[in-house]
């Protein structure tokens, strides 16, 4: 029986761009479905973060098209990149957290620079909100260097899940992380999803985030886009190509 497709949130085609004479994505292909997590497998420099920064705007593609909710992202005008992206969640490598602040403050921030004419009440219940959901309501008043790499982290991810995104952009979002602190990444992104009804794009390079966040694996190779499949399936593959990444 054939899959019945969902909505996608996010089309990719023909996506080229070059530095000088190096090329890095050479036709690249993807479609994210709305709700499922799609993890973007490669090698290091093969173009994972190049990808990204053309999704949300950062880098302008040399052809091709991204469709990010109905429109063409190379073609958007400041505006309505500023409006798309305030429907874009990104979790940094680093966390990106202001060490000056507070924990408050920082989830604070993007409210007041996106709402601005959000009540304070509202602000507070919001940054509640996304603390507990992250388990750290305790946290509030802390500063980030009172906190481990692990609390960052889910810190991060509150901020970034704090404007309820439609999509979030996941980058290696485990590494530097213990397995257990791993594994409480792993269960968060998967709650925020299913809570949330968001679709990810998360790039990795640890094969059990991989194994236990994706509901589709892209290989992106020389460019374009390998292959796509489950977890599973590639796991399975005699390709040479696809299977150093399962060894």
């Amino acid at each position: 029986m054939e899959k019945v497709k969902n909505e996608a949130v996010i089309v990719i085609k023909d996506l080229v761009k070059a530095f000088g004479e190096k090329v890095i994505l050479d036709g690249f292909n993807m479609t994210v479905e709305k709700g499922s997590n799609v993890v973007i497998l490669g090698k290091s420099g093969s173009g994972k973060s190049v990808l990204i920064k053309c999704i949300i705007g950062l880098l302008q593609p040399d052809s091709g098209s991204i469709h990010v909710f109905n429109g063409n992202v190379p073609e958007m005008n400041e505006d309505e990149l500023d409006e798309a992206r305030s429907k874009i969640g990104f979790l940094f490598q680093s966390n990106a957290l202001y060490d000056s602040m507070t924990i408050r403050e920082n989830l604070e921030f993007p409210l007041l620079r996106h709402w601005v004419d959000i009540e304070k009440e509202e602000v507070d219940r919001l940054v509640s909100e996304a603390l507990e959901n992250v388990d750290l309501l305790h946290t509030l008043d802390m500063m980030p260097s009172e906190l481990s790499g692990g609390m960052l982290k889910r810190v991060a991810l509150a901020r970034t899940m704090i404007l309820r995104p439609e999509v979030i952009l996941y980058d290696e979002p485990t590494t530097g992380l213990d397995p257990v602190t791993s594994r409480e990444i792993e269960d968060l992104i998967l709650k925020l999803q299913k809570k949330n009804h968001t679709s990810s794009i998360i790039i990795s390079h640890d094969m059990n985030c991989v194994k236990n966040t994706a509901d589709l694996v892209v290989l992106l190779l020389e460019g374009k886009c390998y292959t796509e499949g489950t977890y599973e399936e590639l796991e399975q593959s005699a390709d040479q190509n696809i299977k150093q990444f399962f060894e």
